[in-house]
């Protein structure tokens, strides 16, 4: 299966186009359903985060190669320097009173991916991380 890739301007509107072209490729690539809501759950939590965070960025580019261990995942953006795995986790267990607001995204990210590593590089942020295609 031929790897994912969608460079696109760092807007709302592309979080859904990237969604609908990932849909398209899971299919193709026969991922099993629950992989692929998987997929694109991750995939909408990281490219919104460009979107709505990063002010000052052009682009956000999102790659996805399916491997035997599972789909290994890329996002890269020329935005400011940003590791949002630097944050610690949230308090799920804590009332939704005490939480302070933000944080479940990468939550998420952190919790359904595997090796999830951030770079800074070049001038671009990088997010890779491995999605399992078991349970």
């Amino acid at each position: 299966m031929s790897p994912f890739r969608l460079r696109l301007p760092p807007t709302l509107d592309s979080v859904t186009a990237l969604q609908e072209a990932l849909d398209s490729w899971s299919e193709e690539a026969g991922l099993p359903m629950p992989v692929a809501m998987r997929l694109a759950l991750v995939a909408e939590e990281v490219a919104a985060n460009v979107a709505n965070h990063a002010t000052g960025a052009s682009y956000f580019e999102f790659g996805a190669t399916l491997q035997a261990e599972g789909v290994r995942l890329s996002l890269t953006d020329d935005g400011p320097d940003y590791d949002p795995l630097a944050h610690t986790a949230p308090d799920t267990a804590a009332p939704l009173e005490e939480r302070d607001p933000g944080g479940l995204g990468i939550h998420l990210v952190r919790t359904m991916t595997r090796d999830a590593v951030y770079a800074r590089e070049g001038g671009l942020n990088r997010l890779t991380c491995t999605l399992p295609l078991g349970g």
